[in-house]
């Protein structure tokens, strides 16, 4: 499983704050597919580390209230169920979603985090949530070239939100919604090294499921 292919012809929505949005009508449902870049000034093995955590992930993002790991399928491979806030002012009630979430290292110190929707049995749809559906999204952390010391984050995102919702009001949510995440990211990183010590990381993007 890996990130959807992104063809370099799209649309440039924002650049603020040194993060870039830019999107694509999507191959997979009636809507867009997002791609947003961002730096860090983190090494791509921790910054890696800190996305693929799920324990810590409300702290940070703004965007969830809920984030659980539902299932542990190996090392690399986890089934996680997560609860939106609503966004809009409110005419984006929460969604909750069931994801599968993979981890991968490639050549050339770039590791990639990959997820899609799945349906999973122990969490079938509520009442109390719309039910939306992520198409293969993704992260992707590399050194940045100018800089190996630090990383460039590239996100691939194509969210079916689903209910009656217009398209019109997502498409305008989306881009700040995307910007805020990695602004919260970033934040979030900075809080996580300082109460590990320091930036003391333990090694391995793993080390957190090894505890059962």
């Amino acid at each position: 499983m890996t990130p959807p292919e992104y063809v370099p012809a799209h649309l440039m929505l924002h650049h603020q704050k040194k993060v870039t949005v830019s999107s694509k009508a999507s191959k997979k449902f009636h809507g867009n597919l997002y791609r947003v870049e961002g730096i860090f000034p983190e090494s791509t093995c921790k910054l890696s580390d800190f996305l693929y955590k799920p324990e810590n992930r409300v702290t940070w993002d703004k965007s969830l209230k809920v984030y659980n790991m539902v299932d542990k399928i190996d090392s690399d491979t986890f089934i996680c169920h997560t609860i939106t806030q609503s966004f809009a002012m409110g005419s984006i009630s929460p969604r909750d979603f069931i994801d599968l979430v993979y981890f991968k290292r490639f050549q050339g110190n770039m590791n990639v985090i990959s997820s899609r929707s799945v349906d999973f049995p122990a969490y079938p749809p509520s009442s109390n949530y719309i039910r939306g559906y992520n198409h293969a999204c993704g992260y992707v952390c590399s050194p940045l070239q100018e800089n190996p010391a630090h990383s460039k984050l590239v996100m691939f995102v194509q969210t079916d939100m689903r209910g009656k919702l217009s398209p019109s009001i997502t498409e305008a949510t989306m881009p700040s919604n995307l910007i805020s995440f990695i602004l919260n990211a970033k934040d979030g990183i900075k809080t996580y090294k300082a109460a590990s010590g320091h930036g003391r990381h333990h090694g391995g993007h793993s080390s957190f499921l090894k505890k059962k």
